[in-house]
């Protein structure tokens, strides 16, 4: 390698031409096509001609030349037909040589120009050969057809990048967004955006973007809202947890056909009739699915409680389409925008709900009480039922002390609840805060005392039936979803406290609730078992539970602690993602509403107190956030006057300072 020689290299995949200038222990100073001269090792070039130029001539006089073997080289580059040189070698795959490949290539006489276009024929179409710069290699029939594929898949992704970024410059620029979206480009941007880096093709998704010139993903978000693809106040976490939002065509007509073809229970001999109890729903103002009523009768020794049940598994047979449909979801989840149902409305709220003067199915417990409100004896059975008055706790709270049977039945609660807290129930006794929207979507709340007369009254016979249910079904050793749970870890107060501070510590040092197929107590409700039965529209645990009951009543198969348990794992998944779907969307709205309160000041309640902030509960909408420390001096159970900041809903900020 002399001083002159001409010389190619490659840069940012083009093979460029050059002179050499200058040498000094492998490292090289080129002049090159450009007119730009670069330092180079020699280990990396791609050709060396022993063409020479005379490194004295001026700079433009050089540059031309290269340009002129620059053109040449193309030209004779182009002339070579390297697919048809491979169906002549690829049957009989062997290396070939720089020097045997350009007498394939050129016919005599050869100069540096003919090896140097070979090279450049074969960097620039690498679908046939193997190529290292001086050894070929064919490839065969099979990693041609791969290779071929892949530039195939390439040529795609490239299209679709190219067709999203173009999209997405439409849709930023101009007012009119109304074209149809590509199914394939719209999934793999929302992807993108709800699952980040996670998302199956985020690389092609950044790319959509970086081509688009937006500045940051969240743009996108701005710009589904645009074209009407997103509301504004799309629920993400539905769609990052694939939470399924409506029913099938097959589910909606299994149920529409359910509701045609109900099953004649009323007249089973196994049913007791008791449309004569005069039955009493009392539920929130805007429930649809009733699903529990209350009747109360004066005996000669004192009362007989009737705590009865909507059968949902009269209609809704064991692995038939409605089932497996209500075993996906596994809860119906409420949120203040939207319900979405375990089972299709035209059934939990139909004709599997305790509607008003309509004949329902169910499973009744009817428990024998003294004039002291104690239990004596208790039986459960299948049965006929009627609701004769439909009540919202509003309601109840109102009759509350002035007629029966609200006023003994209250006074029935409480001597129940006493009894559990002496037991060593745990009362965890603070306020929840409803939220909803209005037609318009206005927001709307309201701050409820869990423990005013009404709810403690459904409360604890509620959970009075489910105890007894759970004794039941141990008695008869039928396994069912049994709900435990152990001592806490230490017990803050006894009884009830209405102080907030307490109730949160005390909720800190509860054990975490177990399921299992088999009876254990259950420390925090103050009862030796407990399972959830009475809800079996909208959880599917209570639907299983009730199954098992019927099972022992004779109606019905009953499952094996096997099969509650592959149960079980298989919907544990989706109980789970209810409890958060609903807490972040409740989180969601009161963000919201908070947006047009910046500056308005509410009382705080340090929670907990750390280094850098302080956890702080806003007591007007049961809400936890941060407070910076910012020099503040406070310890858990302050109060404090805070100041909204900054709220932001989408991103789940809320921003507050100390007045």
């Amino acid at each position: 390698m002399n001083i002159g020689n001409i010389v190619e290299y490659i840069d940012q995949q083009k093979i460029i031409s050059a002179v050499i200038l200058s040498e000094a222990k492998g490292k090289l100073r080129l002049l090159n096509e450009n007119s730009r001269e670069v330092s180079f090792s020699e280990k990396r070039l791609a050709h060396v001609s022993e063409t020479e130029l005379d490194t004295r001539l001026p700079k433009t006089t050089l540059v031309s030349h290269l340009k002129q073997v620059t053109k040449t080289r193309r030209e004779l580059s182009a002339s070579i037909d390297i697919k048809g040189l491979w169906e002549i070698l690829h049957d009989d795959p062997q290396e070939i040589d720089i020097s045997a490949m350009t007498l394939f290539c050129f016919d005599p006489p050869l100069t540096p120009d003919h090896e140097a276009a070979v090279i450049r024929a074969f960097f620039n179409d690498r679908l046939y050969f193997k190529f290292n710069k001086v050894i070929f290699l064919p490839f065969t029939q099979a990693q041609v057809e791969a290779k071929k594929r892949q530039i195939r898949d390439e040529e795609r992704k490239n299209a679709l990048i190219t067709k999203g970024a173009d999209w997405l410059v439409r849709l930023r620029d101009q007012d009119d967004v109304s074209e149809e979206q590509d199914p394939v480009l719209l999934k793999i941007l929302k992807d993108y955006y709800i699952f980040g880096n996670d998302a199956e093709k985020a690389f092609i998704a950044k790319k959509i973007i970086k081509q688009a010139g937006l500045s940051s993903p969240d743009r996108l978000f701005e710009l589904f809202v645009k074209a009407g693809i997103w509301d504004v106040d799309e629920n993400l976490d539905l769609l990052s947890l694939q939470i399924p939002t409506s029913f099938s065509t097959k589910e909606s007509q299994a149920a529409d056909q359910l509701c045609k073809t109900a099953p004649l229970v009323y007249n089973d001999p196994k049913r007791k009739d008791l449309t004569n109890l005069p039955l009493i729903t009392i539920d929130g103002q805007s429930t649809q699915d009733y699903d529990d009523a209350i009747s109360l009768e004066t005996t000669e020794n004192g009362y007989r409680l009737g705590i009865h049940i909507i059968d949902v598994g009269a209609c809704i047979r064991n692995g038939d389409t409605i089932d497996m449909a209500a075993r996906e979801r596994a809860s119906s989840i409420y949120m203040p925008d939207d319900k979405l149902p375990m089972i299709p409305p035209s059934l939990s709220e139909d004709l599997c709900s305790l509607k008003e003067g309509q004949l329902r199915p169910g499973v009744s417990t009817l428990v024998q009480m003294n004039r002291f409100f104690e239990v004596q004896d208790y039986q459960i059975v299948p049965s006929v039922i009627k609701v004769h008055q439909q009540m919202s706790y509003t309601e109840a709270n109102i009759v509350n002390g002035k007629n029966d049977p609200i006023t003994t039945l209250y006074k029935m609660a409480t001597v129940l609840r006493e009894k559990r807290l002496k037991a060593g129930a745990i009362q965890i006794t603070l306020p929840e805060v409803n939220v909803w929207l209005d037609d318009n979507k206005n927001i709307h709340y309201t701050k409820v005392d869990r423990e005013n007369p009404s709810r403690m009254l459904v409360s604890e016979m509620m959970i009075l039936a489910n105890t007894l249910m759970a004794e039941f079904l141990k008695n008869n050793d039928m396994p069912g979803v049994f709900r435990s749970q152990a001592q806490p870890k230490q017990r803050i107060f006894k009884g009830i406290e209405t102080e907030l501070m307490p109730n949160f510590l005390q909720r800190k040092q509860l054990s975490r609730a177990v399921i299992t197929t088999h009876a254990e107590p259950h420390a925090g409700l103050g009862v030796p078992a407990y399972v959830t039965a009475t809800s079996p529209i909208r959880r599917y645990h209570d639907l299983l539970t009730q199954r098992q009951i019927k099972a022992i009543l004779g109606i019905g198969t009953p499952y094996s602690s096997k099969d509650l348990d592959n149960i079980l794992a298989s919907i544990s998944v989706a109980v789970s993602n209810t409890g958060r779907i609903q807490a972040a969307r409740k989180r969601y709205w009161v963000i919201k509403y908070l947006q047009d309160l910046r500056g308005e000041s509410f009382e705080g309640l340090v929670l907990d107190a750390y280094r850098d902030h302080y956890n702080v509960l806003l007591k007007e909408f049961m809400l936890e956030s941060r407070l910076p420390t910012s020099g503040l001096k406070l310890k858990s159970g302050d109060r404090i006057q805070v100041t909204i900041q900054h709220a932001d809903a989408r991103r789940g900020q809320l921003t507050l300072f100390a007045v």
